[in-house]
C-alpha cells in the first residue's frame, strides 16, 4: 500500500489482508462495481479497508481499479471487498454483461429504412 520510490511496497500485500488468501465471496471479479453506502465507520477498521472506503466514497468503482488505486494485488483487493460487503459496509454489483451479437440482416434492413427517409 505505502510504496517506496525504488518500487516494493513497504507493507506486503498478504498483510493488508490479514493474512487472508481467499475471498468468502468467490463471485467478485475483476469488473465487478463497488460501491459505498453513507454507513458510518465502525472504529478498528484496518487500514488497508479504510483506504479501499475512502476510496469508495468518491463514487463507484470496479474491484480492478481499487486495486491499481490502491497499488495491490487483484486478488487482494478482492478479499478486502468481500469483507467490507459481508460486513454491509460496502456494496457489490455484478458487473454489466457483454452485449449479444448484432443481427447483420436487421442493421441491413435499419441501413435501407435510413436511406429511404433521407431521399424523400
Amino acid at each position: 500500500m505505502t510504496g517506496r520510490r525504488g518500487g516494493r511496497p513497504l507493507v506486503p500485500a498478504y498483510l493488508s489482508t490479514g493474512g487472508v488468501a481467499r475471498p468468502s465471496r468467490p463471485h467478485l471479479e475483476r469488473l465487478t462495481v463497488l460501491t459505498r453506502d453513507g454507513t458510518p465507520l465502525p472504529a478498528g477498521l484496518p487500514a488497508a479497508e479504510l483506504a479501499l472506503l475512502e476510496l469508495l466514497s468518491g463514487g463507484a468503482l470496479t474491484v480492478v481499479e481499487a486495486a491499481a488505486l490502491l497499488r495491490l494485488p487483484f486478488s487482494a483487493v478482492r478479499v478486502l471487498a468481500a469483507d467490507l460487503v459481508d460486513r454491509d459496509l460496502a456494496r457489490a454489483r455484478a458487473p454489466i454483461p457483454p452485449a449479444e451479437r448484432f443481427d447483420p440482416d436487421l442493421l441491413k434492413r435499419v441501413a435501407d429504412g435510413l436511406r429511404a427517409l433521407k431521399h424523400q
